[in-house]
């Protein structure tokens, strides 16, 4: 399942690609919107800016902002920093790839097969969309 997260981190991101002429949000206002903690609001935040997603102006008129163009935000790029590796299994992964312990043969592993399939389906999805592809 999807983790509070990755789901609150991707509500965040849409909430700032739907503002008019890409001005600071206060997190406040963000967690209202969204119905987020404004403290578990913070820590993600605070990842998505130091990944090159979200800049920072503090003070009067501060808050986060889109530093980068919705239509430049891969969601499987955004995934990955919020959740982390997109294959079920580490056996089915591309990045986060580990053999499994209890496996004797990977290459006739019945769950392997269906896990790689659905992490390549999912992959697709996720690299088909863009944030303007899902916030407006």
């Amino acid at each position: 399942m999807l983790s509070k997260k990755t789901k609150y981190g991707i509500k965040a991101l849409t909430f700032l690609a739907r503002q008019k002429n890409n001005f600071p949000v206060q997190i406040a206002e963000i967690a209202k919107s969204e119905t987020i903690s404004i403290k578990f609001l913070e820590s993600i935040l605070l990842l998505l800016r130091h990944s090159g997603f979200l800049g920072a102006k503090k003070g009067k008129g501060g808050g986060y902002y889109l530093i980068k163009d919705p239509k430049e935000i891969n969601m499987a790029h955004v995934y990955r920093i919020l959740e982390g590796p997109i294959a079920l299994l580490p056996c089915a992964s591309h990045n986060f790839y580990e053999p499994c312990g209890d496996c004797a043969d990977e290459t006739t592993c019945a769950v392997r097969k269906l896990m790689t399939e659905v992490r390549d389906n999912t992959l697709m999805i996720l690299e088909n969309n863009t944030l303007a592809d899902i916030a407006f």
